[in-house]
């Protein structure tokens, strides 16, 4: 049996946390990180459906974050724009804060 997804209270958290680490990022680039790390989604069209988010400012953060070194694109569809990413080491450091 698989857990359970983490619940809003948790994701919101872990948001707040990211944000609160690195404060030069925006909330939905935190977002991301924390959705990241709970198993949201790992890809910008998940992220954009699951979230209520349209899915061009999910594109545009993503491309923040990987500016700042914490993200890595890992594939992207030509049509739809749908990017697979994952923590870069700088991100995955800023994802074991939320451990601690």
């Amino acid at each position: 049996m698989s857990e359970p997804p983490a619940d809003a209270e948790t994701f919101l958290a872990a948001t707040d946390t990211v944000a609160a680490m690195r404060p030069d990022l925006g909330l939905l680039e935190a977002g991301i990180l924390a959705g990241l790390h709970l198993g949201f989604a790992a890809d910008s069209r998940s992220f954009a459906r699951v979230f209520g988010v349209e899915h061009a400012l999910v594109l545009r953060a993503l491309d923040a974050l990987a500016g700042h070194g914490l993200l890595a694109t890992t594939a992207r569809d030509r049509r739809t724009q749908r990017t697979r990413y994952e923590a870069s080491p700088e991100g995955e450091a800023v994802l074991r804060g939320l451990i601690a």
